[in-house]
C-alpha cells in the first residue's frame, strides 16, 4: 500500500484528486467519526420499518419488478444475500485495479453518509477491504449505468460477504473468504436494507470519471506542448497565438493554451529566425494555426465535465434513500445520464485532439510542406524510410477514437421486465473513454517523437527552452535522426513519458516561468 496521507471520508464531499489517490496510488481512508455517528442513527430508522407489518420498498419487499413482493421477516437476510450474489453477474475481462478501488472508496462514502440505512459495521468493513488492498474481481461487461452500476458494485458486496474471487494487495487472485480472513476481516451477513445500498450508484462510472479527468488534465498542456514542436519545427509563426487576438473571442480554454504556446515559442530562436519579411507565408495551416481553438474546446469540455463530477461527488445515490426528516423515500437519482453525457463529451474531445495531432505529424513528414525537411525526416532518401508508419500507427489510432467517439449515452434497452425501461450507459461510456485517452496519450507520442527528430534536423538553428527540453528528455529514451532502426520501442518509450506525465511536468514548468 501507498505511503500517501490518509483520505477522510465522510467528513465532507471527497475531492477528485482524493479519488485519484486512493483508487489510482493507494492511500488509506478514514472514516469520520461523526459519519459513523450519523450511520447509526438512520439505522435505528431501518429497524423500526423493518418492524412495521406494512411492506416499505427495499426494507420488507422484493426489489425491481418484484418491488410489490411482501418478505416475511425471517425470510429477509436470504434475500439480502439473494440479490449480490443474483447481481453479481458480469462477465468479460477483468477491469483495472484503479477502476475497483474507485468503485470501493465511493460506494463507502455513500455508505458514510448516514442516509443509505446500512449498520456502521457496513462502513468499517468496506473501509478495511481497502486499506487492506483486497480489491474484488468485477469485470467488464454487466453494468447499464441505471438502478447504477449494478452488477460492478453487487462484485464489490459479495466479496465483503466472503464470497467471490479478489486480488489481494500483491495482486495474487485468492478467495474472498481467504483473504478476508488474511486480512482479519469479519465477512458481512446483510440484514434489512443493505443489499439495496451496496449497489445503486453511479460509483463506477464517477470513479472512472474522475481517473479520466486527471489524466486530461496532463494530456492536454502535452498536447500544447506537442503543438508548439510542429510549430516550430516546421517554421510556423506563433504571431497568431498573441493574446490580445484570443480576446476577441474569449473563450476560455483557448486562451489558456493560446497562452501556452506562446510560453513555449516566444524564446525559440527557430521561430526568431524567420520572424522578419522575409517570411513571405500569409498564414500557416489550420492544423498549426488553429491548435489553440482544437485544444481549448477539449479544455472547455473538460470544465463542464469537471462541474458535472463533482456535483456527483457531492451527491448521495440510492435507492430508496433516508431523507434528513427519517423518511424513506423512493427516487431515481440513480440513473447515470448526468455522468454519462460528460463521458460521451469527453471522448468526442479526445478525438479531436488527436486529430489535429495525428495532421501536425503528416505535414512534418511531408517535403511539400514541411518546408526543406527530408521526406519523412529519413536519413538517407530512398533507403531509409524514417517516421513514415509511425505516422501510420497514429492514423489507426485517430480513426479508432472517431468510433469511440459515437456517444453510449444516448443508447438505452429495456430491463427487468420494463421496470428500467430507460438506462444511461454509462458504464459503457467509461469504458470507451479510458481506451480513447490511451489512445490520445499514444497519438501525441508519435507527434512528439516527431517533433523532436524535426527539431534536431533544424540545426545549427536551436530549439527554444521549453521545447528543447522535452526534446532532451525524449533523446534519453529514444534516439535521433539516424538509419532507419527498430522504431516501435522508441514509440512505446515515448509513450510511456506521455502517460507517466513526465512531458506535462516540463511544460508546466515553462508555463510558470
Amino acid at each position: 500500500m501507498s505511503d500517501l496521507p490518509s483520505v477522510l471520508v465522510g467528513s465532507e464531499p471527497l475531492r477528485l484528486a482524493d479519488v485519484v489517490s486512493v483508487a489510482r496510488h493507494g492511500a488509506p481512508v478514514v472514516v469520520a467519526p461523526e459519519a459513523l455517528e450519523r450511520v447509526a442513527e438512520t439505522r435505528s430508522v431501518i429497524d423500526g420499518l423493518a418492524a412495521d407489518p406494512d411492506p416499505h420498498y427495499g426494507v420488507s419487499t422484493g426489489f425491481g419488478a418484484l418491488a410489490t413482493t411482501f418478505i416475511a421477516p425471517e425470510r429477509r437476510m436470504q434475500l439480502q444475500a439473494s440479490l449480490i450474489r443474483s447481481h453479481a453477474a458480469g462477465t468479460g475481462p477483468e477491469v483495472e485495479r484503479e477502476v475497483v478501488r474507485g468503485l470501493q472508496l465511493l460506494r463507502l462514502q455513500t455508505l458514510a453518509s448516514g442516509r443509505t440505512g446500512v449498520r456502521p459495521v457496513v462502513v468499517e468493513t468496506y473501509a478495511a477491504l481497502l486499506n487492506a488492498g483486497i480489491v474484488p474481481v468485477v469485470r467488464e461487461y454487466g453494468s447499464l449505468g441505471c438502478s447504477g452500476d449494478l452488477a460492478p458494485l453487487a462484485h464489490i458486496a459479495l466479496a465483503a460477504m466472503g464470497e467471490g474471487d479478489v486480488r489481494d494487495a500483491s495482486g495474487a487472485l485468492v478467495s474472498a473468504s481467504d483473504a478476508l480472513r488474511a486480512a482479519g476481516i469479519t465477512p458481512l451477513t446483510l440484514v434489512e436494507k443493505e443489499g439495496l445500498a451496496l449497489i445503486n450508484g453511479t460509483d463506477g462510472m464517477l470513479g472512472m470519471l474522475a481517473l479520466a479527468l486527471y489524466d486530461l488534465d496532463a494530456l492536454l498542456i502535452t498536447a500544447d506542448m506537442a503543438a508548439a514542436m510542429s510549430i516550430e519545427s516546421q517554421l510556423g509563426t506563433d504571431a497568431v497565438f498573441a493574446a490580445d487576438l484570443m480576446a476577441l473571442r474569449p473563450q476560455h480554454g483557448q486562451a489558456e493554451s493560446a497562452a501556452h504556446l506562446r510560453a513555449f515559442l516566444g524564446r525559440s530562436p527557430i521561430v526568431h529566425s524567420h520572424k522578419g519579411p522575409e517570411d513571405g507565408r500569409v498564414q500557416d495551416a489550420y492544423s498549426l494555426r488553429c491548435s489553440p481553438q482544437v485544444h481549448g474546446a477539449a479544455r472547455d469540455t473538460m470544465a463542464h465535465a469537471t462541474a458535472i463530477a463533482e456535483r456527483e461527488l457531492a451527491s448521495v445515490v440510492d435507492n430508496p434513500i433516508i431523507t434528513l426528516d427519517g423518511r424513506i423515500e423512493s427516487n431515481g437519482n440513480f440513473h447515470g445520464a448526468p455522468v454519462a453525457a460528460v463521458l460521451d463529451f469527453l471522448a468526442i474531445s479526445v478525438a479531436d485532439v488527436a486529430s489535429v495531432s495525428e495532421r501536425r505529424t503528416d505535414r512534418a513528414l511531408d517535403p511539400a510542406r514541411n518546408r526543406g525537411l527530408a521526406p519523412f525526416l529519413a536519413d538517407e532518401v530512398g533507403v531509409d524510410s524514417g517516421l513514415m508508419i509511425a505516422q501510420y500507427a497514429a492514423a489507426g489510432i485517430v480513426s479508432e477514437l472517431k468510433r469511440l467517439a459515437v456517444p453510449a449515452s444516448v443508447d438505452s434497452i429495456p430491463s427487468s421486465a420494463m421496470q428500467e425501461d430507460h438506462v444511461s450507459m454509462g458504464w459503457a461510456a467509461a469504458r470507451k473513454l479510458r481506451r480513447a485517452i490511451d489512445g490520445l496519450g499514444r497519438v501525441l507520442a508519435i507527434e512528439i517523437l516527431t517533433g523532436a527528430r524535426a527539431l534536431d534536423l533544424r540545426a545549427p538553428l536551436e530549439a527554444g527552452p521549453a521545447t528543447g527540453a522535452v526534446r532532451d528528455l525524449v533523446r534519453t529514451v529514444a534516439g535521433g535522426p539516424g538509419p532507419d532502426r527498430f522504431l516501435s520501442p522508441d514509440m512505446e518509450a515515448v509513450t510511456a513519458l506521455v502517460q507517466s506525465g513526465a512531458i506535462a511536468r516540463i511544460a508546466k514548468e515553462h508555463v510558470d516561468d
